[in-house]
């Protein structure tokens, strides 16, 4: 342990009023074809994901519901960046991380027999309508683009979040909590399992 002086430790944190505790830490990474889906309930693609914040609400919530991992595809957010790290509140040392292109994606997912469900504002199906097996695939576009074709031609099913207000689309990382959720109500409600319930945390 290294002690330094509240100078120099605010210089070194990018956080208004630091807590004083710093770690170096190795970034962890798995590759995808030793990731193994194993019993989780979900894991999740990511499609050219910009913003960290994003990235790391997203790890957040992958961790609540028990999602194995995350599968970063295309040209992405650092996921250790520091804002990640702050949004995702511990989760980046919980999830798997994993980049991956769209062939061996592709591959991984026809190898374990995944269900792989994309989303997509055009689709018919909403996300609540549609039997969810664990573990699912799913796939989340980029913040501007969405899912491209490329990798909605995977999806077993596509599915939309309906929408009535003015806006087009929802923050990703709203989105991809949504369709989580949706798979985690399901199983616990078939599988008859108790949950603890948390009070919501907005750091």
């Amino acid at each position: 342990m290294l002690v330094v002086s509240d100078e120099v430790f605010r210089s070194l944190s990018s956080k208004d009023g630091p807590q004083g505790l710093a770690a170096v830490v190795r970034q962890r990474w798995d590759r995808l074809d030793g990731a193994e889906p194993g019993d989780a309930l979900a894991w999740v693609a990511l499609e050219a994901v910009q913003d960290p914040g994003n990235l790391g609400s997203i790890l957040r919530t992958g961790d609540a519901v028990g999602a194995g991992g995350i599968i970063l595809v295309g040209p992405t957010a650092d996921p250790h960046d520091p804002t990640a790290v702050r949004a995702s509140m511990g989760a980046i040392f919980a999830q798997r991380l994993v980049r991956a292109d769209i062939a061996d994606l592709a591959v991984w997912a026809r190898r374990h027999a995944l269900q792989v469900v994309g989303t997509s504002d055009a689709a018919a199906t909403t996300y609540t309508h549609l039997r969810y097996r664990r573990p699912t695939l799913l796939l989340m576009g980029s913040e501007r683009e969405g899912l491209s074709p490329s990798l909605q031609s995977l999806a077993d099913e596509m599915v939309r979040i309906p929408m009535v207000g003015r806006g087009d689309s929802l923050n990703l990382a709203v989105a991809t909590s949504l369709v989580l959720y949706e798979m985690f109500n399901r199983w616990t409600q078939d599988s008859g399992l108790r949950t603890q319930s948390t009070s919501s945390n907005e750091q």
